[in-house]
């Protein structure tokens, strides 16, 4: 092997590829900005990358692994977006270079891997300013579509409305590693915020005493029975005594007094209504006790035909 070629133009071996690549971030490659793919699970290669892969066995979709050998302890995995970077770089979302404590510049093996297609994976925001979003679990749903393959333990960015929110996946299925999650039914789990805190439980009110509800039901008991308005007592300018003596289930008062007075208010049980008592004309004393009945309908009448004669 000659270690005096381009880094990234020799290979670890002839049937895969892998090979080292110095790596930065998606900020620091020249030309238009791409900023999204920052907030994805994709690298940039240089062409002599695809040179290579053409000529080997792999399947598609192309899927590479990428190991920091200087902590080798986690590895993460990626799909491949284009083959434009410049010769012996690779460029990797900021997350990544975060996640394998790669340095700008530095070297990291990049190497061709099959990965199950994913059925489960279980998420995690590392903030609980993500609970703000309307729909987050739209939200995270959408996020994934942006990447090709997950790895568990991996802390991935992703942007929403201009805000940048952690995630961890916690756990995927099948293995422990890595999944694809193209042209899968991957069925998605959420895990609460971290320093989420469930809210506290307000204890519900006792109950009042036995005396109180003695009270209670001796007062509905005594609204049943029926509603008076304007019960009360009234005093009268002279000074004698105006109340009224009301008899139970009484539909009218019965006054004290023998003296005259004006009409008291009319109490009447629950739910009953009065429109006024029937009217009685009034008659002299000594009148008739019944009027003369006027005729109706007296006379005669006419026709336009005389009648015949006999």
């Amino acid at each position: 092997m000659d270690w005096n070629a381009p880094i990234g133009m020799h290979g670890l071996s002839r049937r895969t590829f892998n090979e080292y690549y110095r790596c930065y971030s998606i900020a620091l490659m020249p030309g238009n900005e791409r900023e999204g793919l920052n907030y994805g699970g994709k690298i940039l290669l240089p062409p002599s990358a695809l040179a290579k892969l053409s000529t080997l066995n792999i399947a598609y979709p192309m899927l590479f692994e990428v190991t920091n050998d200087a902590h080798k302890e986690h590895s993460s995995h990626a799909g491949v977006l284009e083959f434009i970077a410049e010769e012996g770089k690779a460029y990797l979302p900021q997350w990544m270079m975060n996640t394998l404590l790669i340095e700008e510049g530095s070297l990291a093996r990049i190497k061709n891997v099959s990965l199950p297609l994913g059925r489960f994976v279980k998420l995690q925001p590392q903030s609980v300013d993500f609970l703000d979003i309307t729909d987050p679990k739209a939200v995270l749903e959408k996020a994934i579509g942006q990447f090709a393959c997950l790895t568990q333990n991996d802390i991935i960015t992703i942007k929403y409305n201009s805000k940048l929110y952690d995630i961890l996946i916690m756990e995927s299925k099948p293995g422990n590693k890595g999944i694809s999650v193209i042209e899968t039914d991957l069925e998605v789990d959420f895990a609460a915020p971290l320093g989420y805190k469930e809210p506290e439980r307000v204890p519900k009110q006792a109950l009042p005493p036995s005396d109180s509800l003695a009270s209670i039901e001796s007062h509905t008991k005594s609204e049943a029975k029926g509603f008076a308005a304007f019960n009360g007592s009234g005093n009268r300018l002279s000074g004698k005594d105006s109340a009224l003596n009301i008899k139970e289930d009484s539909k009218a008062p019965v006054p004290v007094s023998s003296e005259k007075f004006a009409p008291a208010a009319l109490y009447l049980p629950h739910g009953k209504l009065f429109f006024g008592y029937p009217i009685v004309p009034f008659k002299k004393p000594g009148s008739e006790s019944e009027e003369p009945e006027v005729p109706k309908f007296t006379g005669a009448g006419q026709t336009l035909r005389a009648a015949k004669k006999k």
